[in-house]
């Protein structure tokens, strides 16, 4: 469970295309394939296809549509990340609070984007899954988590509702300190600043909190915090 699975030392991140409208796939085809370093591998129609693609061409990250016929985004999501591929599945949704956005990242992904995304952020956010650090758009991430949280009726867990994960008791202070930054959507940089420790340090806090609560990326991490009471949605403001 390194913070990042692919070598890119070794060639061009692998991506493939999920959707079931050809042109979007098109679009998206040729915004990240004018960039240096990355390969659109092969593309889908539907989640199922999806499944198969990622088995056998082993893509770094995978752009995945929601809704789509034969097999949704979301159970395709859940079947790669079932499957322990290290394939990083981003998203695609329509619009930001979106209760299958949610349903995604419960199911595996490492983010969500917008469908109608700049292409500079578009290729940001495929670099930043790959590498592992997963937080894109965090406030937006927080957003979604807090709004689907508290319909949810999940923040009773963290008040005696439920008895908190026996995992988290693994975690040293430190440790717990840490995840509820990665919580807030602070970066490493963030988080090196506010504990007053050195990069390095922190990284080294998140790839042994990922591994201790068996947690793919930073945004599971984040999911996991809101799911299990450790992190109690704050009064709404928007």
């Amino acid at each position: 469970m390194s913070e990042t699975e692919h070598q890119h030392g070794e060639g061009p991140l692998r991506l493939l295309l999920v959707d079931d409208q050809p042109l979007l796939r098109m679009g998206f085809r040729l915004v990240l394939e004018s960039e240096d370093g990355l390969e659109v591998v092969g593309e889908a129609g539907n989640g199922a296809e999806a499944v198969k693609l990622t088995e056998s061409l082993r893509p770094d990250v995978v752009l995945m549509d929601v809704r789509m016929p034969v097999m949704d985004g979301i159970e395709a999501t859940r079947r790669i990340a079932a499957a322990h591929s290290a394939a990083r599945v981003i998203i695609l949704t329509t619009f930001d609070l979106d209760e299958y956005a949610f349903s995604g990242l419960q199911a595996g992904a490492s983010a969500f984007l917008l469908k109608d995304v700049a292409p500079a952020e578009l290729v940001q956010a495929v670099r930043l899954v790959a590498s592992g650090d997963a937080v894109v758009s965090p406030r937006v991430t927080q957003r979604l988590l807090e709004t689907y949280v508290r319909s949810a009726g999940a923040p009773a867990r963290g008040n005696g509702g439920t008895a908190p994960d026996p995992l988290l008791k693994d975690l040293t202070p430190r440790e717990l300190e840490v995840l509820r930054a990665i919580c807030e959507g602070l970066s490493n940089a963030e988080i090196a600043h506010r504990f007053f420790l050195s990069e390095a340090t922190v990284k080294s806090h998140v790839r042994r909190i990922l591994t201790k609560l068996h947690l793919r990326d930073r945004v599971q991490a984040v999911v996991y915090g809101y799911e299990t009471g450790l992190i109690i949605p704050s009064n709404p403001d928007y």
